[in-house]
């Protein structure tokens, strides 16, 4: 089995300081070195400034024997990772002739002359390895150096990408980098089950060492992170016992596993189960009908919705007795199992789903608060109705996203009961 190296990310570029956009780059690095049995320890992010990007070198390189740079390779003044990395170590910038002849055509190609401060692209710390970019300009750079690694790709998505699957990769394995041992995760998704209960439930399996399980709180549910390491079969086997665990604990709050959401969840019962369904919506505003069109193939199972906002939609449309609306109120058990049985009707559908409450910052009231939703579900015999209360805290936005997750929740628990 190979000697487990620690690995750190560095993403470098202000716009990421800032805010305006999103590291993914950092994401799809950690997963490819978790997938080759590499740990990254540490992530780093920083600004397009020179002293800065050394310093963040000098504490990765101290910890790690394998640091990923992403972004700062361009042709702007701004970019200055070759430079800083290579003032730290004490390397002279070269002129890669791989890389200038890549620089040329490609400008050639399109007609342009290039550039000084594009021709620069070409310089790499002497004794480095320039990496091919077939996607753009900018080389890439792998570099070994007092038995660690250095390794250098671009900010575009694409091409760092690229670079890491076809070169990266490869090269690491090729030196005896990546061991027989891999590092995989499979996440468990929960619902109707806060992070507090959830925790209660499996504090003990949380706390192992291989596998780790980590909770990890979303809008609306939990996740259960399950990571282990070891030869890719013991894995597996690790992987499959501890997802059995958390099953048997949890029971049907476990809905789905690693990308599966529970609109794809619910769309696909319905599917098994050939019934088809309307929604009616007060508080959420189409919300639930949104979620179960956004899965193709929604026409076979869902067959309209009303938003019946007001007090006289819901008796027009929806057939709610106005003897409930004045002795309930709007909000209240009562009317959502009758919108939820008004709207089956409408649509002749073989389920009906009902959803009104208070989704704020005004409207509540001490008995009826901002937060607190109802939910229904109808079949052609029976129904049952729900209370939630989201609080004030989420804010409208939240109580409407949490009122149409527990929606969805109410119909995946009514067909998993009735598949049973």
């Amino acid at each position: 089995m190979g000697e487990v190296r620690r690995a750190e990310v560095i993403s470098v570029g202000t716009e990421l300081l800032l805010g305006q956009i999103t590291d993914t780059n950092a994401t799809y690095i950690c997963q490819r070195l978790a997938e080759c049995g590499i740990p990254v320890y540490f992530r780093q992010t920083v600004g397009d400034n020179f002293e800065r990007v050394q310093q963040a070198f000098r504490l990765a390189w101290s910890r790690a024997e394998l640091v990923v740079f992403t972004g700062g390779l361009g042709p702007t003044e701004d970019d200055l990772t070759k430079e800083a990395v290579a003032a730290v170590l004490g390397a002279e910038l070269v002129e890669d002739p791989g890389a200038l002849a890549h620089l040329e055509q490609f400008f050639a190609r399109r007609g342009r002359t290039m550039t000084a401060n594009q021709r620069r692209q070409a310089l790499i710390p002497r004794g480095a390895l320039a990496i091919p970019n077939r996607w753009g300009t900018a080389p890439g750079v792998f570099w070994e150096a007092d038995g660690r690694v250095v390794v250098m790709v671009p900010g575009v998505p694409r091409e760092m990408r690229g670079m890491m699957d076809e070169f990266v990769i490869p090269e690491l394995r090729r030196r005896g980098w990546v061991g027989e041992e891999v590092i995989r995760s499979r996440v468990l998704r929960t619902v109707g089950i806060g992070e507090g209960q959830l925790e209660e439930l499996v504090r003990d399996l949380i706390h192992t060492t291989n596998p780790t399980v980590a909770p990890l709180a979303h809008v609306g549910e939990v996740h259960l992170r399950i990571t282990a390491r070891g030869p890719s079969e013991e894995v597996s086997r690790l992987l499959d016992e501890a997802e059995a665990r958390l099953r048997e604990r949890l029971g049907d709050a476990v809905y789905g596993v690693d990308d599966e959401t529970l609109d794809e969840v619910v769309a696909r019962l319905l599917r098994d189960s050939g019934l088809r369904v309307a929604v009616a919506e007060s508080c959420t505003g189409g919300l639930v009908g949104e979620r179960l069109t956004s899965v193709p193939g929604s026409s076979a199972y869902f067959l309209g919705g009303v938003v019946a906002y007001g007090n006289e939609a819901k008796v027009k449309l929806l057939g709610v007795p106005q003897r409930l609306l004045e002795e309930f109120g709007a909000v209240s058990a009562e009317v959502a199992e009758a919108m939820a049985r008004g709207v089956r009707e409408t649509f002749r559908a073989d389920l009906g789903v009902g959803v009104t409450g208070v989704a704020g910052p005004g409207g509540g009231t001490e008995t009826k608060p901002v937060g607190r939703v109802y939910l229904a579900v109808a079949d052609p015999q029976s129904s049952r109705t729900v209370r939630a209360d989201f609080g004030e805290e989420p804010g409208r936005e939240g109580v409407r996203r949490l009122a149409s997750q527990a929606a969805l929740n109410l119909l995946r628990r009514y067909l998993l009961e009735r598949g049973g």
